[in-house]
C-alpha cells in the first residue's frame, strides 16, 4: 500500500487535493468532528482536564475554541486527547483499506504528531497567501487568534515543503489540479 500524506498551510486546500486523487482518504478534521459529536468518552476526558470549558455532550466547537483562546496550554491538552483517538481511527481505516493500492492521509498534524511512516510519500499543497486568507475568512468559525494558536503548534511551512517529495500548486481549479495529480501518480505508480 502506498501512503500519501498531504501537507500544507491551514486553508491551502489539502482536503480538496486529497479528494481529487480518487483513492480512500483519511480526513482527520472529519474524524475530529465525529469524535466531538458521537464519543461521550472524549467529552468525559475533556471535562476532566478542562472542567471550566466543557459542560455538555456533544462537545460544541465553540467550547473548544473558548478553551484554546483562554490559555495556550489548553490546545496541547486537547490535541493529546484527540490524537490518541485519531490514531485508533486511523488504524481502523488502514486495516479496512489494506488491499487498496493507494491511500491518502489528510491529517493536519501528520509530521508534528509523528503519524507518518518512513516510506510515506509526502505532498505539499502550496497556495497563494491571498487565496488562503480569502478562503479562511469564508469559514463559519473563522477566528484569527485561534488560527495563530494552531499555527504555533505546527512545524514551519518551509520545513514541511523541504520534507515533501512533491509540491502541488493549488489554484483551486479542477483542470490544473487533476493534471498535476496525474503527473504525480505517474511518478509514484
Amino acid at each position: 500500500m502506498i501512503r500519501i500524506g498531504i501537507l500544507g498551510d491551514i486553508g491551502s486546500g489539502k482536503s480538496y487535493i486529497a479528494k481529487k486523487f480518487g483513492y480512500p482518504v483519511f480526513n482527520a478534521d472529519i474524524e475530529v468532528a465525529k469524535l466531538y459529536k458521537k464519543e461521550k468518552k472524549i467529552f468525559i476526558k475533556l471535562k476532566k482536564i478542562l472542567p471550566k470549558y466543557f459542560n455538555f455532550f456533544p462537545v460544541d466547537k465553540k467550547e473548544v475554541s473558548r478553551a484554546i483562546l483562554a490559555d495556550k496550554s489548553n490546545l496541547r491538552k486537547i490535541v493529546k486527547i484527540i490524537h490518541q483517538e485519531i490514531r485508533k481511527n486511523l488504524n481502523v481505516f488502514l486495516k479496512k483499506n489494506r488491499n487498496k493500492r493507494i491511500i491518502i492521509l489528510d491529517i493536519p498534524l501528520l509530521l508534528e504528531n509523528k503519524i507518518n511512516k518512513k516510506g510515506d510519500i509526502l505532498l505539499f499543497v502550496e497556495s497563494k497567501k491571498i487565496e488562503i486568507i480569502k478562503r479562511l475568512k469564508k469559514r463559519k468559525n473563522y477566528n484569527y487568534r485561534l488560527l495563530r494558536k494552531f499555527k504555533n503548534i505546527q512545524l514551519s511551512l518551509d520545513y514541511k515543503k523541504k520534507k515533501s517529495h512533491f509540491i502541488i500548486k493549488n489554484n483551486f481549479t479542477d483542470k490544473s489540479v487533476k493534471k498535476d495529480i496525474k503527473i504525480i501518480l505517474g511518478k509514484i505508480i
